[in-house]
């Protein structure tokens, strides 16, 4: 029997040179580990909304709805194939409020809370994970940033609680309205558009309170975290602090766009007698604004989107695909995406080379990137909604319901047609997989399965004969 031979000291092993190979969780990149994170949320969700303590007494529900509740609510989307209030006990709804949170704040950024509360040092990869997740645009004040975030989330989410508790408690009664106060609150700052009433918030329709504060917290959930700071901190000090040109293009965006929406809204609604019609003047002009804000991504609504006019569902589809802006709860392609395409093609109509913002030109890396998300956006969409269709089982589902759930989900709203408890489970997983994608962002997680950059030496002569248009 043969001695095994030394090793020679020449060529020393791994563990003799004190190097060791990485935990294959930190080989990770930021866009793999961002898409694995929602996954095991949305796996762990999952299990705890199919155990018998989640559900009321004589209800239950099937795998696949467990699996589509659980991501809807990591995906802060709002679609709903059972209803919550009757279906889920108070820890199933619990479970659904933290899915939220967590969802909305994203898992990475949670978990940097986290090893700051155990005083762990937060090193340069995990600096980088976080900063995608929330589309910062330095690494420098990252860990400060995420204590800002979460921080600044609380409190939003308690001031919404306090005034909607306005509401729900005489109408509730003390504890189960400050709980329903604090679901919506949560709710409506992720931009979840889940609500614990059977009919979402139709019995509000005329409630100014709800009609204010719902989209108070829509707006602040939906504008992003960075241009939340940025704001800030150009309001405490206008001479140090200025307003960068990404908070500005989003609180533009942000802007027209909600104007657009209410005055739209109004405009094809206000002689809908299932609607608007017959409603006082400022009633109308309440639900309008509540209507005009909620595409961007919340999901609640105070009218029946079933009996709008196809003008309506058309104006809401294009609100919910824009979206809300980058690094925010919302979802959809976000609004500077959505300015830099049209703004580029719009340049390149007039014959102008470059892309212009605020005296700035608009680099054209920033531009492709824009394009890709968009182009990648409106495949997913066909691609899903062809699915709905060859799937369809159910006669009395419309072209445009599913059409319109199909955007909602991937845009990561909520809205729907009254469809989503009709669907069959083939058409479920289709959508499950829609508010995955779109939660995550298509373009991250194209680049979560490609291969890592790669630079080559060769750079082929320019083509110029290829016609376009």
């Amino acid at each position: 029997m043969t001695r095994p031979s030394a090793p020679d000291p020449r060529f020393p092993t791994p563990s003799a040179t004190g190097l060791r190979r990485k935990p294959w969780l930190s080989r990770l990149r930021p866009p793999q580990l961002i898409a694995l994170t929602f996954l095991l949320a949305i796996l762990v969700g999952t299990g705890l909304l199919l155990l018998p303590i989640s559900l009321e007494p004589g209800q239950s529900i099937r795998p696949v709805q467990a699996l589509f509740m659980a991501t809807s609510a990591v995906c802060v989307t709002g679609l709903a194939v059972v209803d919550p209030g009757s279906t889920f006990s108070s820890f199933g709804e619990v479970v659904m409020l933290l899915l939220i949170q967590i969802g909305g704040l994203g898992l990475i950024t949670l978990g940097t809370l986290f090893a700051l509360a155990l005083r762990r040092r937060v090193g340069i990869a995990d600096r980088i994970q976080v900063a995608q997740q929330v589309s910062a645009l330095e690494l420098g004040g990252v860990v400060k940033l995420v204590r800002t975030i979460v921080l600044s989330s609380v409190l939003v989410e308690l001031a919404g609680t306090v005034l909607l508790s306005t509401v729900f408690v005489p109408q509730e009664g003390l504890g189960r309205g400050l709980y329903y106060s604090l679901f919506h609150s949560v709710s409506a700052f992720n931009n979840a558009g889940f609500s614990l009433y059977a009919t979402g918030l139709t019995g509000f329709v005329t409630n100014p309170l709800i009609n204010l504060i719902i989209p108070l917290l829509i707006v602040l959930g939906g504008m992003g975290f960075l241009v939340q700071l940025n704001v800030l901190a150009y309001l405490r000090d206008r001479r140090r602090n200025r307003l960068n040109a990404n908070s500005k293009l989003s609180l533009t965006m942000m802007a027209a766009l909600l104007i657009f929406g209410t005055v739209s809204f109004a405009v094809l609604e206000w002689s809908n007698p299932a609607t608007l019609g017959t409603l006082p003047l400022g009633d109308k002009l309440l639900a309008a604004w509540f209507q005009g804000v909620t595409p961007r991504t919340a999901g609640f609504n105070t009218l029946d989107y079933s009996t709008m006019h196809y003008g309506t569902l058309f104006i809401t589809i294009l609100l919910m695909f824009i979206g809300a802006n980058p690094g925010s709860t919302g979802g959809g392609i976000k609004t500077t995406t959505f300015y830099v395409m049209m703004a580029s093609a719009w340049g390149m109509v007039r014959g102008r080379h470059d892309t212009t913002l605020f005296r700035r030109r608009i680099d054209t890396t920033t531009i492709l990137r824009a394009m890709t998300v968009g182009l990648l956006s409106l495949g997913l969409v066909n691609l899903g909604f062809l699915l709905m269709l060859l799937l369809n089982t159910n006669p009395d589902l419309r072209f445009s319901q599913l059409f319109f759930e199909t955007i909602s989900a991937f845009a990561t709203v909520g809205l729907s047609m009254n469809a989503t408890p009709l669907l069959n489970p083939d058409q479920e997983i289709v959508l499950i997989f829609l508010m995955f994608l779109g939660r995550i962002g298509p373009l991250t997680f194209a680049v979560a399965f490609s291969r890592p950059d790669s630079r080559t030496l060769v750079r082929y002569p320019a083509e110029h004969d290829i016609l376009i248009g």
